[in-house]
């Protein structure tokens, strides 16, 4: 039987986003907590003498009009850094919204990156080599290798251990737009500039962490309701169910998250949101230590 080797790519959540000046290499200064949770996209690698990817899943349409993805990047990336001549047929299984603010590109190419590592037997040098074409490959990357709580910093691509996150039960919502990170970034009008936040003098609960977040933003929230209302509507609607400690949007859009008092009250507003929002995304997901 030829290899077979399975990755799961979580979603990434930016508990809270500031955004600084912009850098002599165009990007601007970030300053994140990122989180994964336990809803994501997943790809198979077989052996094969080339490299090929198929997408598959309910989101499969969103990624129609790409002929190289983030995933074929970073697999071409990564075998020629190495100078390996093998190859892996790639299946994806796209479970999350495309252009939502929440890493699902940039989790399928870490995803990409750990799994041939496996694949290709490259266990020695495969993992340095890997976060190396991750930074190239884009600024959410690095931290998706890591797949943790994590701060971000740099544009990105400096990523370090955040401590004391609670394994908290979210509710994520999308309410069905996808938002151009670039034109959001284009109508930002308001930084709180980076280096502020303080690293998480908390106890690790929901309610400690809701706290904690208040005193903190996402600087891109204000720009991405001005292009989509909708997400507007999407804070409203968690805002409104009970037990909610705090509602936020995620990156640069569209998709929001709560953060709930308990697990069950995060079930039940998943439930009554989906009921009462059908063409809206909605998924209760845990965050992973």
């Amino acid at each position: 039987m030829p290899p077979r080797i399975e990755a799961f790519a979580p979603a990434k959540i930016n508990l809270f986003l500031h955004v600084g000046d912009r850098r002599a290499d165009g990007y601007h200064a970030l300053e994140s907590i990122a989180v994964f949770v336990d809803a994501g996209d997943r790809l198979v690698f077989e052996a094969a003498d080339a490299l090929s990817l198929r997408v598959e899943g309910p989101f499969r349409e969103g990624l129609a009009a790409e002929s190289d993805n983030l995933v074929l990047r970073a697999a071409r990336a990564l075998a020629q850094r190495t100078d390996t001549g093998k190859g892996a047929a790639i299946a994806l299984t796209k479970n999350l919204p495309v252009a939502s603010g929440i890493g699902g590109g940039s989790a399928d190419a870490a995803a990409a990156l750990r799994g041939l590592v496996q694949l290709w037997d490259l266990s020695e040098v495969g993992p340095h080599v890997a976060r190396g074409v991750a930074e190239e490959l884009g600024s959410d990357v690095p931290v998706c290798v890591e797949s943790r709580p994590s701060w971000m910093e740099g544009r990105g691509e400096i990523v370090t251990r955040a401590k004391g996150i609670p394994p908290v039960k979210l509710v994520l919502v999308n309410p069905g737009v996808a938002v151009p990170t670039a034109a959001v970034f284009r109508a930002l009008t308001d930084r709180s500039g980076v280096g502020a936040a303080s690293r998480i003098p908390f106890e690790p609960d929901a309610w400690s962490l809701a706290e904690y977040l208040r005193s903190t933003r996402n600087d891109l929230e204000a720009p991405a309701l001005a292009i989509a209302p909708a997400i507007g509507e999407a804070l409203a609607a968690l805002r409104a169910q009970p037990g909610i400690h705090l509602a936020r949007m995620s990156g640069s859009g569209a998709t929001c998250f709560g953060l709930f008092e308990d697990d069950g009250s995060a079930e039940m507003a998943a439930i009554a949101l989906a009921r009462s929002y059908p063409g809206w995304w909605v998924k209760a997901a845990r965050v992973l230590a």
